[in-house]
């Protein structure tokens, strides 16, 4: 589907989605600039996103592929995509894999993961269909052992990995506990999460002829954010041209940040999908500029939308309303969340506020409810990808807060920024 004009596809959610058509009531008529229209707000925004009673999307639902975003088990976040969305979208991925490196009959194992709507799978295998440059597609799958793994690489001479940083990371050790180095495999393309580089020595040594690098920046609600950027700093990502507006905001006034080095989240309008609007949408990454022309930027972190965990998406309003119902006796009287990484794998602190001494047996009943409620993230503690989460209790005083504005920090990202 062609790229609409900014002004000819608002002209249209306007007419078509009941939810922008409010959300845009008082926007002038005219937009020449993507800065007149507000932010969106992801809570509003997936209240209208709801099945029966849609309010978000422009028509019926009738010819579409349908992945799910991150959520508790019990209110999935549907996000469709018609067919000409959905080819456009990979095939500008694909192209995306070329700048990262995919070269003329390269060998791929596609390792993430699918079923239950999840969309990694599928859409690296259309993006690989998709590629300008001809390639071997080979889905195996991250439910796939890492010995089945090892074994193809070294059976088929596999040329490039595709998958999780921590999926990739355990095929090195399987790998490398053989007593072996894989030298067919020059490409090891990561997607999903940030790529530390506390796992590169693990990949070095497994796959020593290998280039390490982003295949593109994309997520299931948002769609095409942002492609490779070849070079050293895995983290560098551009718009796709044509397709992607990107915008840098100040997290506590919504101002654009225009400076390169200044941290700002990351606000994605898509130029093409139409059937479910992303227009300001904030995709929950923070990033900088590194050009004066604000043509690239690098991630840094997350935002106070939620915490990604490994593959694991963790929404604020998500998590806390699981604790909420699970804290029976009102106990808890704040709540942020924490990312750290050790021992080169993820975790997630839950640092809750409270004013008298809480239950002892009261952390583990709350861990289980949010285990209950985000089953995915209990299966990556017992896969060994990422670390089991944590309770810490503390006054509410103790809360991080924003100096300039005062208002409570909901994620605090302390992992490393390389």
């Amino acid at each position: 589907m062609p790229a609409k004009p900014l002004r000819d596809l608002v002209d249209f959610v306007r007419r078509n989605s009941p939810f922008y058509a409010e959300l845009y009531r008082d926007v002038p008529r005219v937009v020449t600039d993507v800065t007149q229209l507000p932010i969106i707000d992801q809570t509003a925004f997936w209240a209208a996103n709801t099945w029966p009673d849609n309010r978000l999307l422009t028509g019926p639902l009738t010819d579409a592929g349908v992945y799910t975003s991150g959520g508790t088990t019990g209110a999935p976040k549907f996000s469709p995509w018609t067919r000409t969305e959905h080819a456009d979208s990979v095939s500008a991925f694909g192209a995306g894999m070329v700048q990262a490196g995919l070269r003329p009959g390269h060998r791929v194992a596609n390792l993430f993961y699918a079923g239950e709507l999840y969309g990694g799978f599928l859409y690296i295998e259309n993006a690989l269909h998709h590629a300008p440059v001809e390639n071997v597609r080979l889905p195996v799958g991250g439910a796939a052992s890492e010995e089945y793994i090892a074994d193809l690489i070294a059976g088929f001479g596999v040329n490039v990995l595709a998958g999780e940083p921590m999926k990739l990371a355990k095929v090195a050790d399987a790998v490398t506990a053989r007593g072996q180095a894989a030298d067919s495999v020059e490409l090891l393309m990561f997607g999903g999460d940030l790529l530390f580089d506390d796992l590169r020595p693990r990949l070095a040594k497994a796959f020593p002829g290998a280039v390490i690098a982003s295949l593109g920046y994309a997520s299931v609600d948002a769609g095409l954010v942002g492609a490779p950027v070849p070079g050293d700093d895995v983290r560098v990502h551009e718009a796709f041209p044509n397709r992607t507006l990107v915008e840098l905001v100040d997290d506590a006034t919504g101002a654009p940040i225009t400076e390169p080095g200044v941290p700002g989240r990351v606000v994605v309008t898509n130029l093409f999908r139409t059937l479910m609007p992303i227009i300001r949408y904030p995709v929950g990454d923070v990033a900088e500029w590194t050009d004066e022309d604000r043509r690239r930027f690098r991630l840094v972190g997350r935002t106070s939308e939620g915490a990604r965990v490994e593959t694991v998406s963790m929404r604020t309003e998500d998590v806390r309303a699981v604790l909420i119902a699970a804290d029976t006796d009102r106990i808890m009287s704040g709540m942020q969340m924490v990312q750290r990484r050790w021992d080169g794998k993820d975790g997630l602190l839950l640092r809750l506020a409270c004013v008298e001494e809480p239950p002892a047996d009261l952390a583990r009943r709350l861990v289980d409810a949010v285990y209950a409620a985000r089953p995915l993230y209990p299966e990556s503690v017992a896969q060994g990808l990422i670390h089991p989460l944590a309770v810490e209790w503390v006054r509410p005083s103790d809360l991080v807060t924003n100096p300039r504005t005062g208002k409570l920090v909901q994620v605090v990202d302390e992992r490393p920024h390389s």
